[in-house]
């Protein structure tokens, strides 16, 4: 099979560990561990998420007073895929994985235009109390949001359009090549009246990156890999309870948060109605029982559909 798996940010640095490159590479090595298997017996592309990593780089960016202005988020972010995929691609290899493992900068293009720039979603950067995170709210500009118990900083997440390299990602992909590509959703970049790709100030969500890549690869499966083992009814209430299977007509009527796991279930959806293929979404240590259908939620078509 074809498999594009998306590895959450916060499966690389866990909620409230400290960020230091040790910490970072535990998580990364054994996310190599959990998907040497996948890349042995399958066509793999992994993606990344950046959300931690790339706050961190923009909170030391704005605290550093040698710079006239701190560094914009796509620049950023093209830091983060460098590290990212230098860690993945090296652990993999360490990981026995026989096949060549190349990681590839991809730029994202995204409507200047779009309106999730007036409306920021997407959480980067560590946890705070309320409190703390309305005081550097207030002195460096931020938008903050609730996540969960804690407070984060967000961003504008516009929709991803296309990957300006996914034609040659197909090509290493189709000579065996483990391709890690579209990391924190691909840097994103929007193209001006006179035809030029400039850096945005954004941060693409890349569970739907992975299914718009997903697509284009006609891959078998999309997999999104997190730390969570699988979706929650009611999460955050008494009444919750995991959902083990669902079909897209039932996503209809279900709500889940904007900046974590609504994205996933969404990034599900249009895989799965684009190519008919299963989706789903579950604990990285679970990988391959998630894509076996044995763990995690496994999202589908419509049952009415056949």
């Amino acid at each position: 099979m074809r498999i594009v798996v998306a590895l959450g940010g916060n499966a690389l640095l866990a909620r409230g560990e400290r960020p230091d490159a040790e910490v970072q590479l535990h998580h990364v090595e054994a996310a190599a561990r959990a998907l040497a298997p996948l890349a042995e017996h399958h066509e793999l592309v992994v993606c990344h998420g950046n959300g931690p990593q790339i706050g961190l780089l923009a909170l030391e960016s704005q605290r550093d007073e040698s710079l006239t202005h701190p560094y914009p988020l796509d620049v950023l972010g093209a830091q983060t895929q460098g590290m990212i995929g230098y860690w993945l691609a090296q652990a993999l290899r360490n990981e026995g994985v026989r096949r060549p493992v190349l990681c590839v900068l991809t730029q994202t293009e995204v409507d200047p235009g779009d309106p999730a720039f007036g409306a920021p979603t997407k959480f980067i950067g560590p946890v705070y109390d309320r409190a703390r995170a309305e005081d550097l709210a207030l002195r460096h500009g931020w938008a903050v949001a609730a996540d969960g118990p804690h407070w984060r900083r967000v961003v504008a997440s516009p929709e991803p359009l296309r990957l300006t390299e996914q034609e040659p990602i197909a090509r290493l992909v189709a000579e065996g090549v483990v391709v890690v590509c579209g990391g924190g959703g691909g840097v994103p970049v929007a193209r001006g009246g006179d035809g030029r790709l400039r850096g945005a100030e954004a941060v693409v969500d890349k569970d739907l990156t992975a299914a718009a890549l997903a697509i284009g690869l006609a891959a078998d499966r999309l997999v999104l890999l997190t730390d969570v083992p699988h979706v929650m009814r009611d999460f955050g209430t008494p009444d919750a309870r995991p959902l083990r299977h669902l079909d897209v007509d039932e996503l209809r009527d279900l709500r889940f948060p904007a900046g974590s796991m609504g994205p996933k279930v969404e990034a599900c959806r249009r895989f799965v109605a684009a190519t008919g293929f299963p989706a789903a979404i579950g604990a990285l240590t679970d990988a391959g029982a998630v894509v076996a259908g044995e763990a995690g939620t496994t999202i589908t078509r419509s049952r009415a559909a056949g």
